[in-house]
């Protein structure tokens, strides 16, 4: 049985969280400010620079709800703390990417560029042609937006050729053997 939902939420200096009716959620901090609407069933409470979600019963649907609920609130609580990154390696002879105005370009062996809009909110860097660092306040924009750069051509695992997370590990396969 999981016990996130009852863990307390420290608030570090210069954060503060806000709850309107119907859980809607503000946190401020020193990298910006996150608003999200959270289930409405459970009771979030501040207290000095303690947060505290609580649920109404011990119902299957509140009890993962409680934990659910605590975590977004967590992640928005560090997101305007600590910004989340993502890392991409792009590994393949020609493929790289750049950062051209609003968008990612990727070059990732097809006959023509991918263009990637950037989502308000995140930072792209290139710090070389073969490195792509994503980072932002909110985690789940990070993740998505990084899982659609992979997307663009996915690591295969005879030759490793793709676009994979800095910590991913490829299993790499044996190729065919002359007989």
């Amino acid at each position: 049985m999981s016990r996130v939902g009852n863990k307390l939420i420290v608030l570090k200096d210069g954060v503060s969280v806000e709850v309107k009716d119907g859980n809607l959620v503000t946190v401020k901090g020193p990298k910006g400010e996150i608003t999200k609407q959270l289930s409405p069933k459970m009771t979030i409470t501040v207290e000095g620079n303690v947060v505290k979600v609580a649920r109404p019963s011990d119902s299957i649907e509140n009890k993962t709800l409680h934990g659910t609920t605590r975590a977004n609130l967590s992640n928005m609580v560090e997101g305007v703390t600590n910004e989340f990154s993502k890392t991409l390696i792009i590994e393949g002879v020609g493929y790289k990417a750049a950062v051209e105005g609003k968008n990612l370009v990727v070059y990732a062996g097809y006959s023509h560029t991918v263009p990637l809009a950037i989502p308000a909110g995140l930072t792209v860097k290139c710090n070389s042609a073969t490195e792509v660092v994503i980072s932002g306040i909110e985690k789940e924009v990070v993740g998505q937006f990084a899982a659609e750069v992979r997307a663009v051509r996915k690591p295969e695992p005879y030759l490793g050729k793709g676009i994979r997370y800095k910590d991913e590990v490829i299993r790499r396969k044996e190729g065919k053997k002359a007989k």
